[in-house]
């Protein structure tokens, strides 16, 4: 049976389908849009400057950077004033039996003043090993804000390509709930002329219910995407701009790229700082085992200490020198148990090493499958044109039935889509990639923010000797 697909109608049907279907596209595929937008790079700023956890992780450095000056204080003296004052009557008898005795009474208002300055001279090293721990520690914490900073910014881009994929698939499945629409609407009409069965508009019916359902799902995918986009970035998603791979920062070879990630990758040099603290907190704890010796200064004057004097003033310089001798054994297991720590750690920075090469492996393998993707899915597009203009022409001189026009037109709709995800997928990897070699930030990237430098509130805070406020070292 022959069938008329209408002519002039139906080409001009599919020529706005493909103009929709291209223009639904561009946001993955890097065509300019007119009219304010939102650019990865401005998304990204958003984030890293409104992002709750990176702040968190900021205000967790700052916590970290008080460790210093609190081991630092071991260097400084300790000082202290003691102040009494109060009322005393005293009644006193002086005089052995059968001898005259005198008697004195009276009520004082005795007080006492006093300052005492404790300065440790010698302690095992604990102080010196305990500031180093300390600034290791600060150390271990920035690269766990850089930690923080490129997972932000890696859910920030992910976000942001989730939103174009997911907008640009939404308006293919739209586009081709029309063109079904058409379809449906000429069968029906060659139905009643009994050009084509009954099965040919059930089968028309059938994939118009379908196109419909792929629409509400693709619908609530973007509600998804743009609910995650507006809790990581802070903003709603509106009127993205295209986004495009970040392969310019990365090396150009595999080798390259897994020998930088060895030496930038924050995980990495994090380990690194990890097991300096470990050491020096096995030297912390042997210190314990060391001579102490400390210097107390001491100056007390009183009124009225007892009721016969009126004054009294005192001072004193006293060195003090303590040995351990035993403790109960309990210093010994502390040395013990810091080497175990020590050596764990140590292990953890084979682990991590190893863990940082998968992760550049597996990224790099996948920007690779991604571009392989890009390029098959863009010559099954090709060929899908080609098979469903085939097709209709084939149907229109009786070769083909309407479920063989209806296969292929979805044929080229799922193409559409795959090469909407591959698009997004090509970019993703390439952040993936980034973030993963350690050079996923604002300076690489180039971003218009102002960096957040740990220095700042680490150098107002270090040689601080006094004080409650904090500096806004932001």
């Amino acid at each position: 049976m022959s069938l008329d697909w209408g002519g002039d109608q139906v080409s001009r049907v599919l020529f706005h389908t493909a103009g929709t279907l291209f223009l639904a596209l561009l946001a993955i595929l890097g065509t300019g849009r007119s009219g304010s937008t939102e650019t990865m790079s401005s998304a990204l700023v958003r984030a890293y400057q409104n992002n709750p956890q990176l702040n968190a992780q900021r205000a967790n450095a700052r916590v970290i950077d008080e460790n210093v000056p609190q081991a630092l204080s071991g260097y400084r003296p300790k000082i202290s004033v003691t102040a009494t004052l109060g009322q005393e009557y005293t009644d006193i008898v002086t005089g052995a039996p059968g001898t005259a005795r005198l008697h004195a009474a009276g009520t004082t208002t005795p007080y006492s003043a006093g300052a005492t300055v404790t300065q440790t001279i010698y302690n095992g090293f604990q102080t010196a090993n305990r500031t180093r721990a300390a600034e290791g520690q600060v150390s271990t914490a920035r690269e766990a804000l850089r930690i923080m900073e490129q997972t932000v910014l890696l859910s920030a881009a992910t976000a942001y390509m989730d939103v174009l994929r997911d907008t640009a698939t939404l308006e293919i499945q739209r586009t081709n709930v029309r063109v079904l629409e058409e379809i449906l609407a000429q069968t029906r009409e060659r139905f009643s002329a009994r050009e084509v069965t009954r099965t040919d508009v059930a089968q028309a019916e059938a994939q118009l219910a379908a196109g419909r359902s792929a629409v509400a799902a693709a619908e609530s995918i973007l509600n998804t995407s743009r609910a995650n986009y507006r809790a990581v970035v802070g903003t709603e998603p509106i009127n993205l701009a295209p986004g495009s791979p970040a392969d310019r920062y990365s090396p150009p070879a595999l080798g390259a790229a897994i020998e930088a990630a060895l030496m930038e990758n924050p995980n990495v040099t994090a380990a690194m700082y990890g097991i300096d603290v470990a050491y020096l907190q096995v030297k912390i704890n042997e210190g314990a085992l060391f001579p102490n010796l400390s210097i107390q200064a001491n100056a007390q004057y009183a009124s009225f200490p007892q009721l016969e004097v009126p004054q009294n003033f005192t001072t004193s310089v006293i060195a003090q020198l303590t040995i351990p001798i035993y403790q109960g054994g309990s210093e010994h297991s502390l040395i013990r148990q810091s080497k175990e720590s020590l050596a764990q750690q140590r292990l953890n920075l084979d682990v991590v090493r190893n863990q940082t090469r998968q992760a550049v492996m597996q990224a790099w393998g996948q920007v690779q499958a991604a571009k392989a993707q890009i390029t098959a899915t863009r010559s099954q597009i090709n060929s899908s044109k080609v098979a469903l203009d085939c097709v209709r022409e084939e149907a229109h001189a009786g070769l083909r039935t309407t479920l063989d026009v209806l296969n292929a037109q979805q044929a080229l709709v799922n193409a559409r889509v795959q090469l909407a995800t591959a698009e997004r997928d090509r970019v993703v990897a390439s952040y993936n990639l980034l973030s993963a070699l350690g050079r996923f930030s604002p300076r690489v990237l180039g971003l218009a923010t102002n960096v957040y430098d740990p220095l700042v509130h680490y150098r107002q805070v270090r040689d601080a000797w006094a004080g409650i406020r904090n500096p806004d070292g932001r």
